[in-house]
């Protein structure tokens, strides 16, 4: 727990500051950036879902916010695909505002004893939220736009899966790991040391890495093809996909995943 010293509040708005900083470079390293908007990015979220652990919600939650504006103003042209001023408004709270402030819910488990468990489960809850905002954004603003009007919910949310899913894959991965190294409870951050750091199984990390990995590159070869002549996301390009390297590809990362499971196993047990 924190002590009451005077200079926590600077301290933590220093800590903020720097994290936001390096969410917003982050954002930017991309896996895979759709056509019609969302990205899988290096765990850009992340940095934010760390504050939100060590310094509550409510803090969180404002750090998240302005992360967001960071993120509404680097996607200006966004805008330019909208027209009218509730558009506008919905667009800047769903995609944006609403939708980074809620990370501040990855702090909601700092009770829980474990802290990898607890980050974890905080990142998901998180994602959730977030992918929540996009889904209503693309079912309501962008219905008739990038998404078709008729069955716009359905097409919302397979659309905006297919990048939060591998996002949030990736973030719960690096959340456990580096909350297994790095104890964030303390006023400052330090690593674990002796028996705590032998919690951590790098064997399944990487098999989480590979499937991930795999995501990724399974929505970027399915989603290119997933544009009509009109600009509009529609599910007939699916017949235009090479579905050989995605099945190789998926099966390659599957059976890589189980083989370094059974080798963790056996590690433990010798």
């Amino acid at each position: 727990m924190f002590n009451n010293s005077p200079t926590k509040g600077a301290r933590r708005l220093v800590e903020s500051a720097l994290m936001v900083a390096l969410a917003i470079v982050l954002s930017m390293l991309k896996f895979i950036d759709l056509p019609f908007g969302g990205s899988v990015t290096v765990a850009s979220m992340l940095p934010i879902i760390i504050i939100a652990y060590r310094h509550g919600m409510a803090w969180g939650t404002l750090t998240g916010f302005v992360f967001g504006v960071f993120q509404m103003l680097l996607g200006l042209n966004t805008f330019s695909y909208v027209t009218t001023w509730q558009s506008i408004v919905a667009v800047a709270l769903l995609d944006y505002l609403v939708a980074f402030l809620v990370l501040g819910f990855g702090g909601l488990f700092k009770k829980i004893s474990s802290q990898p468990v607890a980050l974890t489960l905080g990142v998901v809850v998180a994602c959730v939220l977030r992918y929540l905002c996009h889904v209503i954004s693309g079912a309501t603003v962008w219905a008739g736009l990038s998404i078709p009007t008729n069955a716009a919910l359905i097409y919302s949310f397979g659309y905006n899966a297919t990048y939060m899913v591998p996002e949030t894959l990736i973030t719960a991965i690096l959340a456990y790991y580096i909350g297994s190294m790095l104890d964030f409870r303390g006023l400052t951050i330090e690593r674990f040391t002796g028996e705590s750091t032998k919690k951590v199984s790098v064997l399944k990390i990487v098999a989480g890495l590979i499937v991930s990995a795999a995501l990724v590159f399974d929505i970027r070869m399915i989603f290119v093809n997933l544009q009509n002549e009109d600009g509009v996301f529609d599910f007939a390009g699916l017949s235009a996909v090479n579905w050989l390297p995605v099945a190789i590809v998926t099966a390659g990362s599957i059976v890589l995943a189980i083989l370094l499971s059974i080798l963790d196993k056996k590690k433990k047990v010798a």
